[in-house]
């Protein structure tokens, strides 16, 4: 897996289709416990990171992804804007001045988003939140590369552990934002920004290897 600027705005180009996709079922989730606008505003937000992109020339992949996270920031209302925008920024900058990036890079990449997403919104894992799914991915993707396997197979490992993320999150008593104010409540409901968080790495996986082998 080594993938370069251009390929990477391809793949920010179809996270912005998958999303508006899938923007019902994000504001649902999130109807059920939140504001009830996660899948609206993620929608706004990757439509602006597609138009901030077109016109970069795909050389360095740390400004495409700090671009990303500029736009992700200003245009992604609620809690979303500012950890997405975070992640994409501490992304960012692990990886600045690079014109390609390996499966070794994404892992970097991803542990530094995951610091950044913790930080700005002083989660931990088990408040069901994004960070349910991300340190779910994360902790996979360290151990695939750990024991040598290929980049697809420790990336598939990293979107499965995501969505077992994810489903666990339907088990936890929210502590964070909105969905904390139901307490027991929040139980039986997935969290929303796990769910949008899933989506993107599924969908980079997809734009790597094909939806056949997800």
């Amino acid at each position: 897996m080594v993938v370069n600027g251009k390929k990477l705005i391809e793949i920010l180009d179809r996270i912005a289709d998958v999303i508006e996709e899938n923007k019902l079922m994000l504001t649902e989730l999130d109807a059920a416990i939140g504001d009830g606008d996660h899948g609206i505003n993620m929608s706004r937000g990757f439509h602006a990171v597609r138009e901030k992109l077109k016109d970069d020339d795909g050389s360095d992949i740390g400004i495409i992804l700090k671009k990303a996270g500029m736009a992700l920031v200003s245009n992604v209302g609620g809690a979303a804007g500012p950890l997405y925008g975070t992640a994409f920024l501490k992304a960012g900058a692990v990886v600045e001045g690079k014109q390609t990036v390996d499966v070794a890079d994404l892992e970097n990449m991803l542990k530094s988003a995951l610091e950044g997403i913790k930080m700005r919104g002083h989660a931990e894992p088990k408040d069901k939140t994004m960070v349910d799914a991300a340190e779910e991915a994360l902790n996979a993707l360290n151990s695939s590369n750990a024991a040598g396997e290929s980049p697809q197979q420790a990336i598939k490992a990293a979107v499965d552990a995501a969505y077992l993320g994810l489903e666990n999150t339907k088990d936890m008593i929210a502590r964070k934002g909105r969905a904390s104010y139901l307490a027991e409540r929040s139980i039986g409901h997935k969290d929303a920004g796990a769910a949008s968080f899933a989506l993107i790495l599924k969908t980079i996986f997809d734009e790597l290897y094909g939806q056949e082998s997800s």
